[in-house]
């Protein structure tokens, strides 16, 4: 197949952050597909092109044999949230130039993949352009995940972005949703007849944590990390609004008298407070690690005693799978899961760690001075992780699954 992927965050080499889609396509690459990228030039986490400094389109191929287009985003992303907007739709405007005067290769598929809503404008004008059908995911609920955590407040822009929604999915071939959740939400809130939605979810990158874990040794690295005798817990992924970490700075400060240390790796619009909040408070059972690609995220997780996943406590949470989940299954580590609903389940069925109530200081430190007191129990519940993932979310298996809900003998009609 022949297939255009459009993706504002799609990650550059050695990236810091979501590789959902960068694995994926090194799977279709491999199996003998071609796969081109519509893509932005401003990290999520970070806001920084440099690199593309003075350039509007830049096109390369990627180490997996992925062909990149990257195109303009506006360096006002991590301004303000009207400055995000902006961005959202200079990309909007700049990948509808780069699909039609870059991208003019044959496509038998169209993939449009959200957060944020406004790639499905792209969406929609490449695929009447070019004659050809998209699929659009949902990786997130959107607008409802920004209106519950504050970030979206204008009612004239909360109206156009559900009218917007609709629109898309209306014009959408097939809807992949990534939880069982978002398609409960989609087929009785939103109105979208069951046999128009797939349901391919994040999974496990297992072909680099069984290369990583092959030649790493994990005592030397925690001597280096200054990691040794400490029972380390560690997030990996941003560090913006959704994430609410604060919640992890509070419950560091009651665990003051214990030698549990909270490694926080990434980066996003709220760090620059967080570390701040951290020194204010003398918090030295925190530690910051700036965005690493995610051999080294690897690294860090495997190096670790357990694995955190936070969000904010709000509703529309309870639908999703934390992503950040399966890299902590997929390096056999337990998981405090600070998210609510499916996610609770997720662990739950697994039987590969604890819940904690979101926004309860006092109930996470409890569940882990509950680990810190039963650690025999944590490497069985790593392994029930790690064997539920290879059972349940095998990135590769997934892969090729999605290939063939999106094939057909002949192309996808209009």
């Amino acid at each position: 197949m022949r297939i255009l992927l459009i993706h504002q965050f799609f990650l550059e080499d050695d990236e810091g952050g979501g590789s959902r889609w960068n694995e994926m396509s090194r799977v279709w690459t491999e199996a003998g597909h071609k796969v081109t990228v519509l893509a932005g030039m401003v990290h999520y986490m970070a806001g920084n092109k440099n690199k593309y400094a003075g350039q509007r389109f830049h096109q390369s191929t990627n180490r997996d044999g992925v062909r990149v287009i990257r195109c303009h985003v506006s360096d006002s992303y991590h301004a303000s949230f009207m400055g995000r907007l902006w961005a959202y739709f200079s990309f909007t405007l700049s990948s509808i130039w780069g699909g039609v005067r870059l991208a003019k290769d044959k496509y038998d598929v169209i993939i449009v993949t959200s957060p944020p809503l406004f790639v499905g404008i792209t969406a929609v004008v490449l695929s009447w352009w070019k004659r050809t059908p998209f699929v659009f995911e949902v990786r997130d609920l959107w607008p409802e995940s920004a209106i519950d955590t504050g970030v979206l407040t204008n009612q004239m822009i909360i109206k156009f972005a559900y009218w917007f929604e609709a629109f898309v999915y209306r014009k959408a071939k097939l809807i992949n949703v990534l939880t069982p959740a978002f398609r409960q939400v989609l087929i009785q809130k939103k109105g979208i007849p069951p046999e128009k939605i797939i349901f391919i979810p994040n999974a496990a990158d297992f072909a680099l944590s069984e290369e990583v874990r092959a030649g790493f040794d994990i005592g030397t690295f925690r001597v280096e990390q200054g990691l040794a005798e400490k029972f380390v817990i560690t997030y990996v992924g941003a560090h913006g609004m959704a994430n609410h970490l604060v919640q992890i700075l509070d419950t560091a400060e009651l665990l003051r008298d214990t030698n549990v240390l909270f490694l926080l790796v990434g980066n996003g619009m709220q760090k620059q407070a967080l570390v701040a909040d951290a020194q204010r408070r003398g918090l030295t059972n925190v530690r910051f690690i700036d965005s690493v690609p995610k051999r080294e995220v690897f690294k860090y997780i495997m190096a670790s005693d357990m694995g955190t996943s936070v969000l904010k406590k709000v509703d529309t949470f309870k639908t999703i799978y934390s992503n950040k989940t399966f890299d902590y299954f997929s390096c056999q580590k337990p998981v405090l899961m600070v998210i609510d609903g499916v996610s609770r389940e997720l662990v739950e069925a697994a039987n590969a760690g604890l819940f904690v109530e979101p926004e309860n200081p006092a109930d996470f430190a409890k569940k882990i001075r509950y680990c810190l007191k039963n650690p025999e129990r944590l490497p069985e519940q790593g392994q029930n992780g790690y064997r539920y993932a290879r059972e349940h979310f095998d990135r590769e298996k997934l892969a090729l699954r999605y290939l063939e809900l999106i094939s057909y003998d002949t192309p996808l009609e209009s």
